[in-house]
């Protein structure tokens, strides 16, 4: 799902690119019908190569965190407004280096037993997308399009369509891992 082809990826060499650090968080909870929802959220325009685009929480590593499971906490707190104590980290996904932002994507795939009381970061977010379990292991939900990027006036990407909102790039390659795992989990 990743919209930059994967052999370009493989062929950079970090230690020459210095990239920043990022921790986000693919986070499962219950609903109030109790069922099991992720939280994606749409980011606020701005001048930079995220904005108004869907994403998980998350964000760049500072220097006052231990390591980037701490930075991955806290920036879902600071986003979405869910405390880290309410979290339990289920495992690391796969790292991921983003070229556009020069960032190295550290996504965790995290649980929280009851229904979040959100509350998002109004400098940042301009809306929680809610996703029920059932639409991330769709496959009818995803599909290709043309889009401008930053890299592209025509790319053709992967992107899954929830609630009618189009979901790319790194966000969706860590979507797809997590739907890869839940699918293997539900063999």
């Amino acid at each position: 799902m990743a919209s930059v082809p994967a052999k370009e990826l493989r062929e950079v060499d970090l230690s020459l690119k210095n990239p920043r650090k990022a921790g986000v968080m693919a986070l499962f909870y219950p609903d109030n019908s109790y069922k099991t929802n992720i939280v994606l959220l749409l980011r606020k325009k701005y001048e930079g190569i995220h904005s108004n685009q869907v994403g998980f929480p998350g964000g760049k590593m500072e220097r006052e965190d231990a390591d980037i499971r701490i930075t991955a906490l806290r920036e879902t707190q600071e986003e979405v407004g869910i405390p880290p104590e309410k979290i339990k980290i289920v495992r690391a996904l796969t790292t991921l280096y983003v070229p556009p932002s020069n960032f190295l994507v550290h996504p965790f795939l995290g649980i929280s037993e009851e229904t979040p009381s959100f509350l998002p970061q109004e400098e940042e977010v301009e809306l929680l997308i809610e996703v029920p379990l059932e639409n991330v292991l769709d496959d009818n939900l995803v599909a290709r399009k043309t889009i401008v990027t930053s890299y592209s006036a025509n790319a053709d990407v992967p992107y899954f369509n929830f609630n009618g909102y189009t979901v790319w790039g790194a966000t969706a390659a860590m979507l797809s891992e997590v739907k890869d795992l839940l699918g293997m989990a539900l063999i």
